[in-house]
């Protein structure tokens, strides 16, 4: 409707002109132009100066992929597969479905981090992220499980609504050990096969869920190869991908636990984030080092590497917390 309006004006313009001046002619003509800008609805005048979400593909994926490559320490499966994940959707005119991923592992192994920088490279430089990047934090917002009926229209109304504004928009849920069990399944029908359901395209939205489930297998798995003298490039992931399913679909502790979306096949990516190893942590030191703005200490790096190395009680092998208290023992230190 509003583009048919504009569009009478448009015709109408001409009858108009000669009744004004030439000044407030290009005036007039100026402010149809913007308006005209304004009501198309991939404008780039309307992008530059209002908050849109461009249909146009507009992840970076370059600079994605060498954020991950530099910046993310220990993660080489992990890596691999959400750049295979995203390439994939990305450089696809219509993906058929929306690309679903599952990290999992151990606190502070870096499934936060990952997200934050496919978040902060999804959309143009200009454009505020905030609208286009939805976090849900299981604690904070599906807290009472009491609330679930609740929590379930709530979060097919926040869907349903964002993808119609954006086609690109990406979901984030956190912490999802916490979600009430069943509820996660009440965005099952927007992660299927659809060209269409109910005139709202989903196809190029993307869902990624952080989980600490599965963390544990995972470090089985990595520790039984050292143990073997095999190195951690050495995990198939596709077998690491299928034992994960199986973890956190039977897992009570899993927000995933019984659910549609595995029974379905809707998650895409079952994402395995391995256990920190002594020479990750100090890569992660030093990494905090320079962000604080200090010298790259090496006695220092080394002390709280080793500090954090605690895994298995014998070996020491692994940081249980990964890189999570990297930053405060850097304040402490120095």
């Amino acid at each position: 409707m509003k583009l048919l309006s504009v569009g009478v004006f448009f015709v109408l313009v001409p009858a108009l002109l000669p009744a004004l001046d030439p000044l407030s002619a290009s005036l007039f003509m100026g402010g149809a132009a913007i308006t005209w800008q304004l009501f198309s609805s991939h404008s780039w005048l309307k992008c530059r100066l209002l908050e849109c979400c461009n249909a146009k593909d507009t992840l970076n994926f370059s600079v994605v992929k060498t954020d991950l490559e530099r910046k993310v320490f220990g993660q080489h499966l992990a890596v691999q597969l959400i750049l295979r994940a995203l390439s994939t959707n990305i450089h696809s005119k219509r993906p058929k479905k929306p690309l679903v991923m599952s990290f999992h592992g151990w606190t502070g192994t870096g499934k936060t981090f990952v997200s934050s920088i496919i978040a902060e490279n999804l959309y143009q430089p200009s454009t505020s992220r905030r609208r286009f990047v939805h976090h849900f934090d299981t604690v904070l917002h599906f807290s009472h499980a009491s609330h679930v009926h609740l929590y379930k229209e709530q979060l097919q109304d926040w869907i349903r609504g964002n993808v119609s504004a954006c086609p690109r928009s990406l979901f984030i849920f956190s912490e999802m050990d916490q979600m009430p069990h069943g509820l996660i399944d009440s965005i099952t029908p927007f992660l299927g096969y659809h060209e269409e359901m109910d005139g709202v395209y989903y196809g190029k939205a993307i869902f990624i869920f952080l989980n600490n489930a599965g963390g544990d297998k995972i470090t089985e798995i990595a520790l039984d190869y050292w143990r073997s003298l095999k190195g951690r490039e050495d995990i198939p992931v596709k077998e690491l991908q299928h034992l994960l399913s199986k973890e956190i679909f039977s897992n009570t502790n899993s927000g995933f636990f019984q659910s549609q979306l595995i029974q379905k096949n809707l998650i895409d990516y079952f994402i395995p984030f391995l256990p920190l190893e002594y020479e990750h942590v100090k890569q992660c030191v030093r990494e905090e080092l320079r962000a604080q703005g200090h010298p790259e200490d090496e006695d220092l790096i080394t002390e709280i590497a080793l500090a954090m190395t605690d895994y298995p009680s014998e070996e020491r092998l692994y940081s249980s917390k990964g890189c999570k208290t990297v930053a405060s023992r850097v304040t402490l230190s120095t």
